[in-house]
């Protein structure tokens, strides 16, 4: 447990409050690239900063504040010492918010950058290329805090010692909330006059992270118990009225309902599968679902998955997108296949670069389209009741409005913002049949309307002007997308999923894998590779290879796979306690070297690299490899066995670990037509903890032969494409028809 380091222990009954309201821990944004904007800033006459030169888009934002921005680096920390000035620390990403909120009220103000110029060292750190950084310093901020959020504003001692956080500041100090000014007023004080207490609170708040993060592996033993616990947990925190888990703001957090799903093959709990299907079809009905262009907003402020913060990050589709695919398989419903489509659409169209890598996210806030000087929050994606009436004529209008829950006053809630006063976020409020029932109408009647007036919007939308596009390509995130959209091949067949899938995992491969020492960088953008990777860009590119194999059944993603875990554990493994570290042991300029077991908005990287390892070991029939997702396991034994709703992939990777290998095995040609037969078998059945493999004689049976052995004598039927179905390496009769194949995989055992 890290020590709590009060703020009211620094500052006295000055600081009572670390001012959070409306930034949850994950705040998010087609304005002109940040590089357009800040040459016409030059151009009129405002001076550049050192994050000039940086390619982040979140660094390339604050180029021209008159705040004197340092990328974090060695030339800040010896200006730092050699000046004797501590250092400001301000850590966000482009499409937040918040951070725009900050930046617009402290950063752009001439007073407050004189004085953090004179009185301290001000780096600017892109948490999406510096994840490494950003979590020691969100450590810290939440044992100081008692919360966490972006913008992360950290004070630290010219060695990186962390003595004071919090998130956003307001401008000027009010309602027992420090001003930002007041606060680096005060902070200075003691730094001149007592910095004693704060070389004091430094120590004692590095001496908890590091005793986090040198803790040795539970003495606890595994067992199915915690599975069972995790599904008791979640149901405890079950929304039975809107879904979802908690109360307001609800995240969508997809390893959570992806254990349950697991957890329902294993045990054939109809709760643990309806709370999933329940929650998936309320958040796709809600307004954190666009409903006119596709994808997910990060997370809904209120309790109905109605009113979102707007920003869309590539994390969450890929995540969500093969959660949806996968609530199809399992609830049959067309529905849960039409969203999972609709997500990875929306990334084909507006996230993905020409050279086939995928984005990181669009903001939160654009351009008021009738008012150019104005921004703010949702404006892009907001309506007016008489704005769709125009645009729709009065029956068609009524229809939808009624259908989305659109009104004339608004139906954003009660929300302080204005630009959403008198505005409409799109839900959808009804059924098909009430509104039939409500117009006289039939449903496909009132069905095909619908549809119609969502063309007609999402084209007015497009003539907006559209949220700023970070337009960065992060290896973990991209390795996400290629999960997904080799999944909506697997399941819909649509040949662009798969080519979308190819194309990001041989940018990845030509642009970031280091042809030297296959070491992976973090971050792609304006032609540069650059940031070290770290554990979850060597977790999810592998997991995203592993499930590509098993969408086209190309070798090389197992060989690429392969030679990337090599250099994962030999960067990465912690040989002396066990599990892995997140940042790598290259790495330089970090305090400490962190592990971490959360599976939050994304999973963690432990989480991951255990499941992997896992797949992998069955493969390659690699013992060690079981050894240390055993060790992975073992080590965060005392949470997941306590606390596995926090750890709801690890759990998943558990139940895996416990079970006997089950694999299929085709022998046949890929793409004939016997083959395709027998794998859209497999393809449009659930089978999270089946390993389908493709003898086909060719290259990849190579490969697969040098540790399966056994996959020779695995040869067609009657010249016909034959499925072995095998659990343990030991293997039923084969079957060279679909029917047969259905009837093998629906007996007990083959999930």
């Amino acid at each position: 447990m890290i020590p709590k380091a009060s703020g009211v222990s620094i500052f006295g009954l000055f600081i009572l409050v670390i001012f959070s309201l409306g930034m949850p821990m994950d705040s998010a944004g087609h304005a002109p690239p940040p590089s357009e904007s800040v040459t016409r800033q030059i151009q009129a006459g405002k001076k550049a900063n050192s994050l000039i030169n940086e390619k982040s888009p979140y660094l390339i934002q604050h180029a021209c504040n008159p705040v004197q921005w340092l990328p974090w680096g060695d030339e800040a920390f010896k200006r730092a010492e050699q000046q004797d000035k501590p250092i400001f620390l301000s850590i966000g990403y482009s499409t937040c918010h918040w951070c725009h909120v900050m930046a617009h009220e402290s950063f752009e103000n001439d007073d407050v950058a004189a004085f953090l110029n004179e009185h301290f060292i001000a780096i600017k750190v892109d948490r999406e290329e510096r994840p490494d950084i950003d979590q020691i310093y969100m450590a810290a901020t939440q044992a100081i805090s008692g919360s966490g959020g972006w913008p992360m504003s950290v004070f630290l001692l010219p060695d990186r010692r962390p003595f004071y956080a919090g998130t956003y500041f307001p401008p000027e100090s009010g309602h027992g909330r420090p001003g930002f000014l007041d606060l680096l007023q005060q902070i200075n004080g003691i730094w001149q006059g007592d910095r004693a207490r704060l070389t004091g609170h430094a120590e004692e708040i590095t001496h908890g992270l590091l005793n986090m993060a040198s803790a040795t592996a539970a003495e606890k033993p595994l067992s199915e118990e915690l599975l069972h616990l995790c599904f008791k947990q979640a149901s405890q925190g079950f929304d039975s009225d809107f879904g979802g888990f908690g109360p307001a703001p609800k995240f969508p957090r997809p390893a959570i309902f992806d254990q349950l799903l697991r957890y329902n093959a294993w045990q054939k709990n109809d709760q643990a599968r309806e709370m999933v299907l329940f929650s998936l079809k309320k958040m796709a009905r809600g307004g954190m679902y666009d409903q006119l262009g596709g994808g997910f907003h990060r997370y809904s402020v209120d309790g109905q998955w109605r009113v979102p913060h707007f920003e869309k990050m590539l994390y969450d589709q890929g995540q969500l997108a093969s959660l949806y695919f996968d609530a199809f398989l399992v609830g049959h419903d067309p529905f849960y296949r039409h969203i999972g489509s609709a997500i990875l659409d929306y990334v084909l169209r507006d996230m993905t670069d020409d050279q086939g890598g995928f984005y990181s996210a669009e903001d939160a806030d654009s351009v008021d389209e009738h008012d150019r000087t104005r921004h703010g929050e949702g404006l892009f994606y907001l309506w007016q009741e008489a704005e769709i009436v125009r645009l729709l004529g009065v029956e068609a209008g009524a229809i939808f409005n009624f259908f989305y829950g659109v009104e004339t006053e608004g139906n954003a809630l009660a929300d302080p913002m204005a630009e959403f006063r008198g505005k409409n976020i799109l839900y959808a409020k009804y059924s098909l049949a009430q509104t039939a029932q409500k117009f006289s109408k039939s449903e496909e009647g009132i069905k095909n309307i619908l549809a119609m007036g969502r063309k007609s919007l999402f084209a007015a939308r497009q003539k907006r002007p559209r949220p700023h596009l970070d337009d960065k390509i992060i290896t973990a995130w991209n390795g996400l997308m290629i999960s997904a959209m080799a999944k909506g091949f697997k399941v819909t067949g649509d040949d662009r999923y798969l080519r979308a899938a190819t194309g990001s995992a041989r940018f990845l491969e030509n642009n970031l894998v280091n042809r030297d020492d296959k070491t992976l960088f973090r971050r792609h953008r304006d032609g540069e590779a650059n940031f070290q990777g770290q554990l979850d860009d060597y977790a999810f590119f592998v997991q995203g290879l592993l499930d590509l194999y098993g969408a086209d059944f190309d070798s090389h993603w197992l060989e690429l796979a392969v030679d990337l875990t090599k250099v994962q554990i030999e960067l990465f493994h912690d040989d002396t306690k066990g599990a892995f570290f997140d940042s790598p042991s290259t790495a330089q300029n970090v305090l400490i070297r962190m592990k971490n077991d959360y599976d939050g908005a994304e999973p963690a990287g432990n989480s991951i690299v255990a499941m992997n390892l896992l797949r992998l070991a069955q493969i390659i029939d690699n013992k060690e490899w079981q050894q240390r997702a055993e060790g992975i396991l073992s080590f965060f034994a005392g949470g997941l066995m306590s606390q596995p709703f926090a750890r709801p992939a690890m759990a998943a990777a558990y139940d895996l670990y416990r079970q006997k290998p089950r694999q299929i095995i085709i022998a046949g040609t890929y793409g004939a037509v016997d083959t395709d037969q027998l794998v859209k078998i497999i393809n449009t059945s659930y089978l999270p903890t089946t390993l389908v493999l493709l003898a086909d004689k060719g290259p990849g049976q190579r490969f697969l032969e040098k540790n399966m052995p056994f996959i020779e004598y695995m040869t067609a039927m009657d010249g016909k494409a034959t499925a072995y179905v095998c659990e343990n390496f030991t293997c039923k009769e084969p079957v060279n028809s679909a029917e047969g194949l259905s009837a093998l995989l629906a007996s007990p055992g083959t999930k």
